[in-house]
């Protein structure tokens, strides 16, 4: 009987074992990932989880997380506009203007640097930041509510608390925001695309104008000098001459030197990824380009002059026919994303 007992003992451990792996399993299939791209780096401090990519959403599309009341970090990143907000300069809670247009998140998890300039070096760091300052104006002064008092109005919804209790174990903290958003934003990849499936094996995914123009993007173009790989975009920093102001002899804006204080970054910004990149007008980190057509035109031009122009990459002048270039335009314009996220709804 001993035997037996122990014997069911280890059947019912085993079970256990077995469900345990089973819903790890499951959970982590959960996370849409990039076929044929590198995983995806996930903070050890900051674990996905389905509770806490659940909590994250509503978050994200909260506007009771900004200080006003009125703006989510969703409001921002709208999916019908690339996930930007179609303005040429952000405007903030309050009706704050920043200072730069919204970057698109597609693929965001994959950065390792965030901000047009990069300053920020994880995600959770530039969602704490964006709380905080201009964007949902959680300022804590001018009589604007500190995250420590946002989190206290979050408190105080049942549904929030609950969820914060079950996730981290404790009442809502910045911190424990900031996680949270992160998570969420790792979610957001565009798995759900004809690039993606191109660049898998389907060779169908592209129509033949888009295809040619593929050809033109990474051959004479030399787009991908800049948008590279699966990801449309090197991460690196480029200074394309884009608000160079030849009187004055200066950026308006010092770009990626802001953050390096180094001479040479200055007017040097990320490069933004493509994809729905016909969706996301106006372009560039100022939105001082109307047009996919123009700034197609001005990247070709090799850019606007300047001390601290990426000669390297930019010059000389690509010269295309015009049959060319329409081949070029139908291959960005196949970069749109199916954003199959569903809004989500909120506790009250």
């Amino acid at each position: 009987m001993p035997r037996k007992r122990l014997g069911a003992g280890v059947l019912v451990l085993g079970g256990a074992a077995l469900l345990l792996a089973s819903l790890r399993g499951a959970e982590k299939a959960q996370w849409p990932e990039l076929e044929g791209y590198e995983q995806m780096k996930v903070p050890a401090d900051n674990p996905m989880t389905l509770a806490k990519v659940g909590l994250g959403k509503q978050l994200y599309y909260d506007q009771r997380l900004s200080g006003d009341g009125t703006r989510s970090c969703y409001s921002c990143h709208l999916k019908e506009k690339g996930l930007t907000d179609g303005l040429a300069t952000a405007v903030g809670a309050y009706q704050v203007k920043l200072p730069r247009s919204s970057p698109t998140l597609w693929n965001i998890g994959y950065h390792a640097e965030f901000y047009w300039d990069g300053r920020s070096k994880s995600l959770e760091a530039q969602a704490k930041a964006a709380w905080s300052g201009g964007n949902m104006g959680a300022a804590g002064k001018d009589g604007k509510p500190s995250p420590e008092e946002v989190c206290a109005r979050l408190d105080n919804i049942e549904g929030y608390r609950e969820q914060f209790q079950e996730v981290f174990g404790s009442g809502c903290t910045p911190d424990n925001v900031a996680k949270a958003l992160a998570a969420f934003m790792r979610t957001i990849v565009s798995e759900k695309s004809a690039w993606s499936r191109f660049r898998a094996g389907d060779q169908k995914a592209l129509r033949a104008a888009a295809r040619r123009g593929w050809e033109i993007f990474q051959g004479k173009g030399r787009c991908v000098n800049c948008h590279a790989g699966l990801l449309l975009t090197d991460q690196q920093y480029h200074n394309a001459g884009i608000g160079w102001d030849a009187a004055k002899n200066e950026f308006a804006d010092p770009g990626r030197s802001n953050a390096t204080k180094a001479e040479r970054d200055k007017g040097a910004f990320k490069t933004p990824t493509l994809l729905d990149i016909s969706k996301s007008a106006p372009y560039f980190h100022n939105g001082s380009v109307a047009t996919l057509e123009e700034a197609v035109e001005l990247m070709l031009r090799g850019g606007i002059d300047n001390p601290w122009l990426d000669t390297a990459n930019l010059r000389p002048p690509v010269e295309l026919t015009a049959a060319e270039k329409a081949d070029l335009l139908a291959f960005l314009r196949w970069l749109d994303v199916q954003y199959t996220i569903k809004e989500p709804k909120l506790p009250k």
